[in-house]
């Protein structure tokens, strides 16, 4: 159980680097800033026409008696919205990380390079970075999308449905957010999606202390934004304890895959 409180203390660790350097934090901000406008809309436009879009889905409910058709259509258009909540939570750090890839590098970077020690690079063109991120975010969204279909469908068990899938839905969110997050410094140690996967699992409790109160707070308008340029440099902090800092030993292999990413400048170990 320690791990869950240290993967908190990366986060609060990262909250404190962009509080001591102002410049950065008002620099991470930016990409963030433009992604919740779209998605304030977009969430705006879902919780007017939830009901409208349950109605139209449950015509055989349109002869029920009351309560029975308005318990059965609120509570439908409340999963909706909280599944359209849940899907919107994961995708805004994957898009705000794609819209803002240039400044969340430099920043990581900075990161790195205030701690000490050797910065990886990754050593690809801008273009080629943003397709290796989309794509993999592309990856990620599937995967949650999966579990997002799963636990919609456990939200009908009654008791269940409304205590242990909501808690395990903020599990599923917190660990891909926590990979969202780490992929900006593990994609410059030369670490493909499968192989960050494999190294969050084996530390499941840290990944979920960092990302689960992250996904809570996110739950609150416009904190996001103002959050994720300390979720990046946390992030980073997180990684570089995660990956094995001694710079004469051979990275594994398989973690670079048909030239996307190069050799990793320092090794790692899961």
């Amino acid at each position: 159980m320690s791990d869950l409180g240290a993967g908190f203390g990366y986060l609060m660790k990262g909250q404190r680097w962009v509080a001591q350097h102002g410049r950065w934090f008002g620099f991470g901000l930016l990409p963030g800033l433009v992604t919740l406008v779209v998605y304030a809309g977009a969430l705006i436009g879902l919780g007017y026409g939830a009901d409208d879009l349950v109605g139209w889905a449950t015509p055989f409910a349109d002869d029920w008696s009351s309560p029975w058709q308005g318990l059965l259509r609120t509570g439908l258009t409340a999963l909706v919205f909280v599944f359209g909540l849940f899907l919107a939570v994961i995708t805004f750090t994957a898009v705000t990380l794609l819209v803002g890839q240039p400044f969340y590098e430099s920043l990581s970077e900075e990161v790195d390079r205030s701690e000490g020690g050797e910065v990886p690079e990754s050593g690809l063109p801008l273009w080629r970075e943003l397709w290796i991120s989309a794509r993999d975010s592309v990856r990620i969204l599937l995967r949650v999308a999966l579990y997002g279909i799963i636990l919609f469908a456990c939200g009908f068990i009654p008791v269940v449905g409304q205590t242990v899938v909501p808690a395990i839905g903020f599990c599923v969110s917190g660990f891909f957010l926590a990979e969202e997050l780490t992929a900006v410094a593990l994609q410059r140690r030369g670490m493909v999606l499968k192989d960050r996967l494999v190294l969050l699992r084996s530390r499941r409790l840290l990944a979920l202390g960092f990302g689960v109160p992250l996904v809570l707070a996110f739950l609150i308008p416009f904190v996001a934004v103002f959050l994720m340029p300390g979720a990046v440099a946390g992030a980073t902090l997180l990684a570089r304890d995660l990956v094995d800092p001694d710079p004469d030993t051979e990275p594994r292999p398989g973690t670079a895959d048909s030239g996307d990413v190069p050799p990793a400048p320092r090794a790692w170990s899961a």
